[in-house]
């Protein structure tokens, strides 16, 4: 495995399209036997399943052997989609596409699933400070996010599978405008990793509608003080340094 110079490099297309070349199979930080059972809970196997930067993982494989057919494989490097095209033919109810997920070109309410883990993780690798996310950043997953919701089914899921802890990731996900709720599991034992659902049509929780409001008054509060920026002191007080575990 080919690792990148910089975090940054994990958002470049050059960077994968030169890793697929040589690379046949990664799962970042755990394989499906692990969380199988959430997946089974949550998907029947006639749901239609979008699974956003595929990538080289066995995850769409292994699902397809376990009874899910119907899934359609994205990824924005076509290295890795011609790859994985050609290596798994034989699935034929299966397809992969070239495809960025922050212009997703499937008509809206498409599928019943949308699907990623750890998509989104590299995306946010290279910020330095979790508690304050660049705006590029921010921009970008809610461009990626409007478009999950744009595709899903009325009470489709969107299943996010991070190692992002709940506290930075879970603020990003619970948003009164995606029209969906936030529910969480801890998988894992020596290494936790986190399985989120958001599902299409539900409502907010009280307690992610009153943070939603308390993170829009803080972000307002900064902006009237930009000459004198305002600091707010967070309960939480662990120091976590979001970086992608190899």
């Amino acid at each position: 495995m080919e690792l990148p110079g910089r975090n940054s490099d994990y958002r470049e297309k050059s960077y994968w399209d030169e890793r697929y070349t040589t690379e046949e199979s990664y799962d970042w930080f755990t394989g499906y036997s692990s969380f199988q059972h959430l997946l089974r809970r949550d998907i029947l196997p006639q749901q239609h399943i979008l699974t956003i930067g595929c990538g080289n993982s066995s995850m769409s494989t292994d699902m397809y052997e376990n009874g899910f057919k119907h899934i359609t494989n994205t990824d924005f490097s076509p290295v890795v989609i011609e790859k994985m095209a050609e290596k798994h033919k034989d699935l034929t109810e299966m397809s992969w596409q070239v495809m960025d997920m922050c212009d997703i070109s499937f008509p809206a309410e498409s599928f019943d699933i949308v699907l990623e883990k750890g998509t989104l993780d590299a995306v946010m690798v290279h910020e330095r400070d979790p508690w304050n996310t660049s705006q590029e950043t921010l921009d970008l997953i809610d461009s990626v996010l409007q478009q999950v919701e744009r595709v899903l089914k009325p009470g489709g899921k969107f299943i996010s599978i991070t190692f992002a802890q709940p506290h930075f990731r879970r603020p990003l996900y619970a948003r009164k405008k995606y029209g969906w709720d936030v529910n969480m599991s801890s998988v894992g034992e020596a290494f936790h990793f986190f399985y989120m659902v958001m599902e299409k049509g539900k409502q907010l929780s009280e307690k992610d509608i009153l943070a939603e409001k308390e993170r829009e008054k803080k972000r307002l509060l900064r902006e009237n003080n930009s000459e004198n920026p305002v600091t707010f002191m967070e309960n939480d007080t662990e120091d976590f340094v979001l970086s992608i575990e190899l």
